[in-house]
């Protein structure tokens, strides 16, 4: 199995963000759960590569050449794919996996996960997608996700498809199990 995880180039404030991803890492690797992930080594998304490294795991990461400066890609890998754009990144990263999981990150973590969600929603795709909600991480968004359904701008079903989890053997317990729809 192969999870796609999307998070910050940085590590936020709080120390548990960057040990959970770590944690989360470790978890993976002796699951023999492949990563792909972004390609850099800065912030949470190179603590949680060096876990699944460092324990052992296989880690694919997918850069833009664009970005490798930038977010000074990983160079010990056990692949890194460079590809022209942001669109093919996240294309392949999709490809490439079979379900997805934001830890805590910014705007571009939170468009990775809501395109692939939106790609569930539209029936292109049958992967499960999470929220890795570190530290209450995602609290508030949970809340305006359901402030959305109850507006009548998305439906419960599809809501329900995206899995909130605080624990991270919980979280890897319920994509594991069938889709919530």
């Amino acid at each position: 199995m192969r999870l796609c995880v999307f998070c910050g180039s940085s590590s936020g404030v709080r120390p548990a963000y960057r040990a959970e991803a770590q944690t989360f890492g470790r978890l993976l690797a002796h699951r023999q759960i492949e990563l792909v992930y972004g390609g850099a080594r800065l912030g949470l998304m190179g603590a949680l590569a060096d876990a699944v490294l460092s324990s052992g795991g296989k880690v694919i990461g997918v850069i833009p050449d664009a970005l490798m400066e930038r977010e000074l890609a990983h160079s010990e890998l056990t692949e890194l794919r460079v590809v022209s754009s942001m669109h093919e990144r996240k294309a392949l990263m999709a490809s490439l996996s079979d379900g997805f999981v934001a830890l805590p990150g910014g705007i571009g973590t939170l468009e990775e996960l809501f395109e692939v969600w939106t790609w569930s929603q539209l029936g292109l795709h049958a992967k499960p997608c999470a929220l890795f909600d570190i530290d209450g991480f995602y609290r508030g968004l949970v809340g305006f996700m359901d402030h959305v359904v109850a507006e009548g701008f998305l439906n419960p079903q599809q809501r329900r498809a995206l899995i909130v989890e605080a624990d991270a053997q919980a979280l890897l317990a319920r994509l594991a199990g069938p889709l919530t729809r």
